[in-house]
């Protein structure tokens, strides 16, 4: 058994493995890490050229596209190691990434999941949308990070590059612990993609670990290599997963009083969409919303389920306010302005 499993989940990315698996092999594949692609039922060859080029990576051919949250379910139930590391294939490792993280881990038992800071792959001096240097969410459920709020992004002065505690680890790139891993029960394959890493952290705070950002491992990500960002698909899974994820995991007194609020927010964002005519984007509110409805029973159960893991806390890592009052309202678009 390897003591790390870098997995890189794979949907049509061969142009993506061109560029960057070859430096992921070069930087981190040792004795104690291997390297697996595991396979999304992928139609551009990606398997093919993986094992034509790399025979030291192991392949997982899956069959067929189950999502990112699924996808990785079932890959990681075939590896056999003590960390997982999860990294998009549109991601460009640096030389010793890898050695901070596991020693992080080794060191402190009681984290289920960190990541790493993770940089624009274009502009190497700026954060990355989906995970910069470590993320949380509001009292609403929308989420941020620092160094980057709503859409605002920050260049990275070594403003952030301090270990921190907190709410949740960017899909992008985090390790984790196999045994937390398998208590909290994976990835929600029901969420498909985006928002399942952050349900995931918030069962492992529940559970009484601890998710952290560690600054001395750097990345760079190039972002939006799956869905593009202005995806109506993509909108429409976010909308949804984040109802998705307040129903599980919400405390009962603050369930549905924040659940009323947010789909206030919601509608909102609806006629925003509409004043911009953007008609698909606010069909893709509307469809999130109707969704969520149909499988609430199923989430009623889910619910029940997360609750048995426990109640740790997640109150320092909550931003008890709105981030998108403070964002658009009184104009603090960074994250130390939020908490000076």
């Amino acid at each position: 058994m390897a003591k790390t499993a870098i997995v890189i989940l794979n949907w049509n990315g061969l142009a993506f493995l061109k560029m960057f698996l070859g430096t992921v092999i070069r930087y981190s594949v040792n004795s104690d890490t291997i390297v697996y692609v595991a396979d999304n039922g992928s139609t551009d060859g990606s398997v093919i050229w993986v094992a034509e080029n790399f025979r030291e990576v192991k392949l997982i051919n899956l069959g067929k596209n189950y999502g990112f949250a699924e996808g990785y379910n079932l890959a990681l139930n075939q590896i056999d190691a003590r960390y997982f590391v999860l990294l998009n294939s549109d991601i460009e490792v640096t030389e010793d990434w890898l050695t901070p993280l596991v020693t992080f881990m080794d060191n402190n038992p009681d984290v289920a999941s960190c990541q790493p800071k993770i940089l624009s792959y274009y502009h190497k001096d700026h954060f990355e949308h989906a995970g910069a240097a470590g993320c949380y969410i509001d009292k609403y459920g929308y989420p941020f990070c620092r160094g980057r709020i709503i859409n605002k992004i920050e260049k990275d002065t070594g403003q952030y590059d301090s270990q921190a505690d907190v709410f949740w680890s960017s899909g992008a790139c985090m390790i984790v612990q196999r045994e937390a891993w398998t208590r909290c029960g994976g990835f929600d394959a029901d969420f498909f993609a985006h928002m399942e890493e952050i349900d995931l952290c918030w069962r492992f705070h529940k559970a009484g670990y601890r998710v952290c950002f560690l600054p001395d491992s750097v990345i760079y990500h190039v972002g939006g290599g799956t869905l593009p960002y202005n995806s109506p698909f993509k909108t429409y899974l976010n909308f949804r997963n984040s109802l998705f994820l307040l129903y599980k995991n919400l405390p009962d007194n603050k369930l549905y009083p924040v659940l009323l609020i947010r789909k206030l927010l919601d509608g909102i964002a609806a006629i925003y969409f509409l004043m911009q005519g953007s008609l698909k984007s606010v069909r893709a509110v509307w469809k999130a919303h109707m969704d969520y409805y149909k499988v609430i029973g199923k989430l009623r159960e889910k619910r029940k389920n997360v609750k048995k893991l426990g109640a740790g806390q997640t109150n320092d890592s909550v931003l008890n306010k709105s981030i998108v009052f403070e964002f658009y309202v009184k104009g603090n678009k960074t994250y130390n302005s939020l908490t000076s």
